[in-house]
Parts: C-alpha cells; sequence; structure tokens
C-alpha cells in the first residue's frame, strides 16, 4: 500500500508543481508527471532531513513533495534550455 500511496502522492504533486511552474520545457503525460512528483518527494524528504526538519526515515509530505517537484522542474527548465 505505501508504493501505491506514493504513487498517488507523487502524481497529485507533479501535477500541483505544473501549475504553479507552467512553461513549455517541462515532462507531460500523466507517467512524467507521476514520476516528476515522486522525484519531487525524494528530494524534498532528502533536504528535509539534511537540514533536520525530518527524522532519518521519514518521507516529506504533499506540501514537501510539491516544492521538490517545483525544485525539480525548476532544474529541469534550466537543463532543458541549454540545449
Amino acid at each position: 500500500m505505501g508504493i501505491i500511496w506514493t504513487i498517488i502522492i507523487g502524481f497529485i504533486a507533479g501535477i500541483i508543481a505544473k501549475f504553479i511552474m507552467p512553461g513549455g520545457n517541462e515532462p507531460s503525460g500523466f507517467i512524467l508527471t507521476t514520476i516528476l512528483g515522486i522525484v519531487g518527494a525524494f528530494v524534498a524528504s532528502y533536504l528535509g532531513q539534511a537540514l533536520g526538519w525530518y527524522a532519518p526515515g521519514e518521507g516529506a509530505g504533499l506540501i514537501g513533495a510539491v516544492v521538490g517537484a517545483v525544485i525539480v522542474l525548476f532544474v529541469w527548465g534550466l537543463v532543458a534550455r541549454r540545449r
């Protein structure tokens, strides 16, 4: 059930992040949006643990996943612009 919940939260976080940062160079589609949100959740969890906001092994919630997904979208835009 944990993996399914992560996929659902990741998809919701990816959609919210796309609404926050609209643009033309971002990944699109159901699978890429879900992956974006999941990667955002991992980024937020890692940064939160590094800064002491989360305990070791504790993951980020929906808001953290959205913030992480926005960071991933920002980096994606920088990398896509260089090509």
